[in-house]
């Protein structure tokens, strides 16, 4: 039988550098490599590329990766929840690139799929399409928009077998499946890992032949990005 699990972070993240371009999947603070994101900010590593939806907030998730200045470059859809990035965007100390949420999540998949590249009319006539080829079909234009080329991808499913399959829950189930499969090497961990075999293969949202490396992820805290409660009557 296949296997792909290895011992701890560390040795799933071997081979990462400085300056190499990573996905981190997730969607806020919901789904995202925990594991992963500690053993880069661990390592130092520095001038990366980041290809993720959110920047995490100040004191968590990527936020950590930014405030110890290891980010040269961040490519995300939403990047609101953090005055750490606020003030490195506004300061030219981080190259930023806004992407439209859908187009970010179809150029992961695209690279996933081995497409080159897809058009999308999202974003035409606007800054998104300055410097891009354009196209019309039917009456109406589109933009060609290159997959995502990365290094890495690091992903977060709830369980997955030593043969790297997995399966999300819930929300988690965002970012994380277009990225496996996008990258060089693709890096999953998992709340909950299991032996080959015994996941129901009509559960298996994503197949292992898109995963290099699988491990039995620690310590999740399943932070709540904005908690609002109703006050007490």
């Amino acid at each position: 039988m296949i296997n792909k699990t290895v011992k701890n972070v560390s040795e799933a993240l071997q081979g990462v550098e400085d300056s190499m371009t990573f996905m981190l999947g997730g969607f806020g603070l919901c789904g995202i490599p925990e594991n992963a994101i500690g053993e880069l900010v661990r390592l130092g590593i520095k001038d990366i590329t980041c290809i993720s939806n959110n920047a995490g907030v100040d004191d968590f998730g990527l936020g950590l990766l930014l405030q110890n200045r290891q980010i040269k470059k961040m490519i995300s859809s939403y990047v609101g929840e953090n005055d750490e990035f606020e003030r490195q965007m506004l300061s030219g100390e981080l190259d930023v690139e806004l992407t439209p949420q859908g187009t970010l999540a179809e150029k992961c998949r695209a690279a996933q799929g081995g497409f080159p590249a897809f058009y999308t009319p999202a974003g035409f006539g606007t800054e998104v399409a300055e410097g891009k080829e354009t196209r019309e079909f039917e009456g109406k234009m589109y933009v060609l928009e290159p997959a995502y080329k990365a290094d890495f991808a690091f992903v977060k499913a709830w369980k997955g077998d030593e043969a790297g399959n997995l399966i999300f829950k819930g929300t988690a189930r965002n970012f994380n499946p277009c990225m496996c499969g996008a990258a060089t090497i693709t890096v999953a961990e998992v709340e909950e890992l299991v032996p080959a075999g015994t996941l129901d293969p009509n559960q298996i949202h994503i197949p292992g032949i898109f995963v290099q490396r699988i491990i039995q992820g620690e310590r999740y805290e399943k932070r709540i990005e904005q908690k609002t409660v109703r006050p007490k009557e």
